[in-house]
């Protein structure tokens, strides 16, 4: 005991201690402090509420009670001794709300003396930054720690007192969440509006055209002009037949141009990234999903070995800001000055204004700490994912500070009717589009073009009005409008901000949340809800429809945006939102019906056995299991079968899933059979060589035997056709059989 009472006196102090959350950004930032400094890392969090209790006393002002969880006790216990040992303490956690929360937190936990207790806050981690940061600390913000508190407590009370509900009426290991649950009726309620939609044909006309004057030349230039009006009104072709006689008509018709328009027109570029708008880019784009998304932005943020430099690429990647300093703009406006010419530069630096009420504008949007390190030239370090992230936050901030695109358009009015008509009935329009110059685009080079946006459609051949054209072709095409598509990351991201449903930080753990409950699935990236998705939303939007809807919890945000800037005491706003909450909780408890499903009953049986196998839910997910349990105690993986043959053995193509839940189709007869493929399989025989269809994109099926690639139009009408002759035999079958 005197051995560590004496070890303790001894032990060194310690000038300056920094502490921040990640051992990344720790190790990072230690560098650019220099001596005098030590920076410790707490892992996140240090403090949490109870996990085995409400841990909130709705009786004393919601008073919460906290503890340092056991798997954070060695860190705590090591970064209390060095806060005993440090002169003057500095709490430089992440710039945001939580960031603040986590240093009050750790400031707590470690008993830091507040007097010596200093916070410092920097949006990007370079040497400048930190040096500004350190040389203008403040106090801990108690409207910020609020705020989030208050949102930990509201997220606490409606978890904690609806989900013991779910797993009474529902099965184990359902939850209800105040922002996923609202999340999850958006994606329920499009489902719906999937399902109900009902497909309305209709036909679409084009000519190709060419100038009469040009006849006899060896290569005519031709282009193609929409049919819009027919007598005035709008074309509106609903079946093949009415396109086949307008056709003919058409045939006969004369085509003369009734009027051209020449003009220009400009494309801005769009503004830097925001947490949303870079999730969303990057879904579509480089087809990440925003959890991982955040995790590769993180750790640019956080720090990256540049050959000996440690250096953070990006600035803090949750913001709904799209402030830039004016140091970045500076930095930009040299780089594209030197690299790309004056021509390419405003005269002024552009400024965009955020749409979201609840922006921090103190907060930056996402941008390189530096445009001079371009993707190419820190290409080596990075890591692909990281590569590609970064490719697109540099390409998106340095076009948002150059000029916008300029094309040259023409648009021309083209009449069509019978010979001599004083009034010709048919209206075409032709449009054509030149880019003249490329301002942001010349930023994206190449990247521009693999993404498949056009740089112009091209320019039409000169026409004067009343010149005559001659017909060379007329192109009727089906069509049947569609459904309304089902969300992905990016749109339910966009979604969630446009309502202003949770913040930044929270878009990524929603859906995450969302998936590993098993309410929804990703499909060819879409969002699609389970059967377990629409009984969960199903009864807790009956029973508690004015707490889970969309216009309650984006007041909700607004309120805790106002506690942040100290406008409203968050003991209060508690104290409203309790009563109701209450309320509609014992009501429920009392008139809602027990809804777990019965169990599904599949076409194997049990080796033991010879009992049919159910499918049961377990705490990694579906398993089978046998129906006489727990007489008898056989399991086995589930396998979800899509209906396809695997191309390599026949057997039955199944959707498996990587560890970290990305969904991809292999053989049942693994080990013994390794097809995988990352495409979805079509139950459909390819129609040109029989060989394993799968959906290439929303639109397309591709063989990958032979690599025909068809409509997804069409494989779904010849699919409807081979159920439909499925049933028939099916239905004969049962009728020879009673006969």
């Amino acid at each position: 005991m005197a051995k560590a009472a004496s070890k303790k006196k001894n032990a060194k102090k310690i000038e300056k201690l920094v502490i921040v959350e990640s051992p990344a950004k720790a190790h990072t930032i230690e560098k650019f402090l220099g001596r005098g400094y030590t920076v410790k890392a707490s892992v996140g969090h240090v403090r949490d509420l109870l996990r085995s209790r409400l841990s909130v006393d709705i009786e004393h002002d919601f008073r919460p009670t906290y503890r340092v969880p056991n798997e954070k006790r060695k860190v705590v216990k090591e970064l209390k001794e060095a806060v005993g040992r440090a002169e003057e303490v500095y709490l430089a956690t992440d710039p945001d709300r939580e960031g603040e929360a986590i240093a009050w937190h750790v400031m707590e936990a470690t008993g830091a003396d507040p007097d010596r207790t200093k916070r410092v806050v920097f949006h990007e981690v370079t040497p400048g930054a930190i040096k500004e940061a350190f040389s203008h600390p403040r106090g801990l913000d108690e409207n910020l720690i609020n705020a989030q508190q208050a949102r930990r407590i509201l997220d606490r009370l409606v978890g904690y007192k609806v989900s013991p509900l779910l797993w009474k009426k529902v099965r184990n290991r359902t939850s209800a969440g105040r922002v996923q649950t609202v999340a999850l009726r958006l994606i329920v309620e499009r489902e719906r509006e999937i399902e109900a939609f009902v497909p309305e044909e209709y036909w679409t006309i084009e000519a190709e055209l060419a100038k009469a004057s040009d006849r006899g030349e060896k290569e005519r230039r031709t282009f193609r002009a929409k049919l819009l009006r027919i007598d005035g009104k709008r074309a509106d072709l609903k079946t093949e037949a009415q396109a086949k006689e307008l056709v003919s008509r058409l045939q006969q018709s004369v085509y003369r141009v009734q009027k051209v328009k020449e003009g220009t027109r400009q494309r801005k570029p769009s503004p830097p990234f925001t947490t949303s708008t870079m999730q969303q880019a990057a879904s579509r784009h480089l087809g990440m999903t925003a959890s991982r998304t955040m995790a590769v932005a993180q750790s640019l943020y956080e720090g990256i070995n540049l050959g000996g430099e440690r250096v953070g690429l990006i600035t803090y990647m949750r913001t709904d800001s799209l402030n830039v300093s004016r140091v970045a703009q500076e930095e930009a406006r040299e780089f594209i000055l030197h690299n790309f010419g004056k021509e390419y530069l405003p005269e002024k630096p552009p400024h965009y204004k955020t749409r979201s009420k609840s922006a921090q504008e103190a907060h930056e949007a996402i941008r390189p700490t530096s445009v001079k390190r371009t993707p190419e030239s820190v290409k080596e370090y990075l890591t692909p994912q990281q590569y590609r992230l970064y490719s697109l936050i540099w390409r998106q901030f340095v076009a948002s500070q150059m000029k916008p695109a300029v094309y040259k358009t023409v648009s021309a009015d083209i009449l069509a009717g019978p010979e001599g008509a004083e009034k010709p009935p048919y209206l075409f329009r032709a449009n054509g589009s030149l880019l003249i110059f490329p301002g942001f685009l010349k930023v994206y080079g190449e990247v521009l073009k693999e993404s498949g946006e056009e740089d112009g459609s091209g320019l039409l051949p000169p026409l004067t009005v009343g010149e005559l054209l001659d017909l060379i072709e007329l192109f009727p095409e089906q069509h049947f409008t569609q459904p309304p598509p089902r969300y992905t990351d990016a749109s339910l991201v966009k979604a969630l901000e446009s309502y202003g449903i949770g913040r930044p930080s929270t878009y990524a753990a929603i859906i995450s949340t969302l998936i590993k409950r098993e309410y929804v699935e990703r499909e060819q990236k879409q969002l699609k809800p389970t059967k377990l998705g629409f009984v969960v939303n199903d009864l807790l939007i009956e029973h508690f429809p004015d707490l889970f809807n969309v216009e309650f919890t984006s007041e909700m945000e607004e309120n805790l945006d106002k506690i942040a800037a100290g406008e409203k005491d968050w003991v209060q706003l508690l104290k409203e939102f309790y009563p109701p909450f209450a309320e509609a909780l014992a009501k429920a408890e009392k008139e809602m019906k027990d809804v777990k499903p019965e169990l599904e009953v599949t076409d194997e049986t049990c080796p033991k056995c010879g009992a049919p196998l159910v499918v049961k839910y377990g705490r990694y997910g579906k398993f089978l299991a046998c129906s006489r349990y727990p007489e008898c105690d056989f399991t086995k993986p589930y396998l979800e079968k899509t209906g396809a043959k695997c191309p390599k053995c026949g057997g039955d193509i199944v959707v498996r899933r990587t560890r970290k839940g990305r969904v991809f189709y292999g053989c049942s007869n693994y080990p013994e059979c390794d097809f995988t493929t990352w495409k979805k399989p079509i139950p459909l025989p390819c129609p040109n060589c029989g060989g394993l269809l799968v959906q290439w994109n929303k639109n397309t099926a591709k063989c990958l035997q032979c690599g025909a690639t068809f409509p997804m139009s069409e494989i779904e009408k010849l699919m409807k056709e081979k159920r439909e002759k499925e049933k028939s035999e099916q239905k004969s079958e049962k009728e020879t059989v009673t006969v």
